[in-house]
């Protein structure tokens, strides 16, 4: 088990019999000779053989070899078995003494008391009765006179609670007057209590009321005990019949037998307030069980239609999913017509950026898959066609196929096309380019023209 607690070095006594000590970083702020009284105080304090763990920074102080060092790089010393220590024990107890000592000697100066507080306190002291301020859990706040005939600690850990600490014969009458005092203004009084004191029994007046005023410790209660004499009775003769003793004892029992009475009608009371607010929680219970009820109907409400919606959005996932690879399909077949004609095709968007092409196109444009989306005027083209650009455009503007023979840089020639992109509802989404290669068409029309021209100059033709 280990107990956690706050302690001071210098003032409060120290605790005994202890097999390991920790005082890191502490002693660096005191005065050596505040030092050695405490390493005097340390080696009372631990066993013989303990061990003591000092800061990184602290040294071992004490007189008469008190401590072998263990390991002097980390600190760690051992309490000697015996030192010679003639001295007399400095203890936090003596400290203070010195410090009484010392304050005697200078001579206060007088003040002017003020009668009233001097008067008040007296009357506290000597004269008024003993008494205890509660909170509404009966926790003691404040303690007034002398309470121990009436209060004693319980045995256990201690415990400051009045429910707690209330001696034999008020035990049983205060939780019922505690409830009184909560719920009234007006004081409770219990009278003639037998609280049984240490071999005897001692008769008490309790008074116990609720605190409204000042605001600090308003609804606690106070109780206020009043010891007395004797339990009042007739003047003192002798009875016509019977004996004295009974009749004091009748007495007795009348008084717990009234008091029992008050205390079971103040128990049936609070058990009717209780039954009534029992009785308006089954009353609330049951309403928020219909709602509950309501809200489990919508729920699975919900639930029926979120299934439904979940079935609907499967199926519509389902059939996305055939669209999907019928797009697939019809994808990879225009790609493989496309291929399939050797001609170079460019489709462009309205900004004359890059959608597609095929691969033909990579023949006479530097294009790679990652040029999709750039614009087409920044490709480098084998083409010896400068206008190609304003010639789109063209197209765009006047929707016009426009054609025109083009011949490249390495002595190929081209049928380019420009004509607009149409959509399955008629509308303008930009532009399809192709290129179409005519070198041997161009070939054998040079030729001819060159046979012709042959032909003519032999008047052959």
């Amino acid at each position: 088990m280990v107990v956690f607690a706050p302690h001071n070095v210098i003032k409060d006594p120290p605790f005994t019999k202890l097999d390991m000590l920790f005082c890191r970083n502490l002693l660096i702020y005191m005065e050596t000779e505040l030092q050695k009284k405490l390493m005097n105080l340390f080696h009372y304090s631990l066993n013989a053989g303990g061990v003591m763990l000092l800061g990184s920074a602290e040294n071992e102080n004490s007189q008469n070899n008190m401590f072998s060092a263990i390991d002097a790089r980390l600190k760690i010393y051992k309490r000697s078995a015996s030192a010679a220590n003639t001295e007399l024990m400095d203890f936090p107890i003596s400290f203070m003494h010195t410090m009484k000592k010392s304050s005697e000697s200078i001579k206060p100066v007088k003040v002017t008391d003020n009668i009233q507080t001097l008067a008040d306190q007296l009357l506290l002291q000597r004269f008024a009765p003993a008494s205890v301020l509660i909170n509404a859990d009966g926790d003691i706040l404040y303690i007034t006179g002398r309470t121990g005939k009436y209060l004693e600690p319980s045995a256990g850990k201690a415990n400051m609670n009045i429910y707690a600490m209330a001696r034999e014969g008020l035990q049983n009458e205060l939780p019922g007057a505690i409830r009184k005092a909560k719920q009234s203004s007006e004081p409770v009084k219990l009278h003639n209590l037998k609280i049984g004191t240490n071999g005897g029994t001692q008769i008490v007046d309790v008074t116990l009321q609720q605190i409204d005023k000042p605001e600090a410790i308003k609804g606690t209660i106070i109780i206020v005990f009043n010891d007395v004499a004797d339990i009042p009775r007739q003047a003192r003769r002798k009875p016509k019949t019977g004996n004295q003793k009974s009749t004091i004892r009748e007495q007795e029992l009348e008084i717990e037998l009234q008091r029992a009475n008050e205390e079971l009608q103040s128990t049936r009371e609070e058990m009717q307030t209780t039954q009534e607010e029992l009785k308006s929680t089954n009353e609330e219970m049951q309403s928020t069980n219909e709602e509950l009820q309501s809200t489990n109907e919508e729920l699975t409400t919900s639930k029926e239609e979120m299934q439904s919606l979940n079935e609907e959005l499967q199926t519509v996932n389902i059939e996305l999913q055939s669209k999907v690879s019928d797009f697939m399909v019809a994808n990879n077949d225009m790609k493989n017509l496309l291929n399939s004609t050797d001609i170079a095709t460019l489709f462009l968007d309205k900004e004359l950026n890059i959608r597609r092409f095929t691969d033909e196109t990579t023949k006479l444009f530097k294009l790679r898959q990652t040029d999709i989306g750039r614009p087409f005027t920044d490709m480098v083209s084998d083409l010896k066609y400068p206008d190609i650009t304003r010639h789109a455009r063209e197209v765009l503007r006047l929707l016009v196929f426009k054609e025109t023979e083009i011949e490249a840089n390495d002595q190929r020639w081209f049928t380019v096309r420009i004509m607009p992109y149409r959509t399955y509802d008629d509308r303008i989404d930009g532009l399809v380019i192709t290129f179409i290669d005519i070198t041997k068409a161009k070939k054998l029309e040079t030729e001819l023209n060159n046979t012709i021209v042959l032909l003519r100059e032999h008047n052959l033709l």
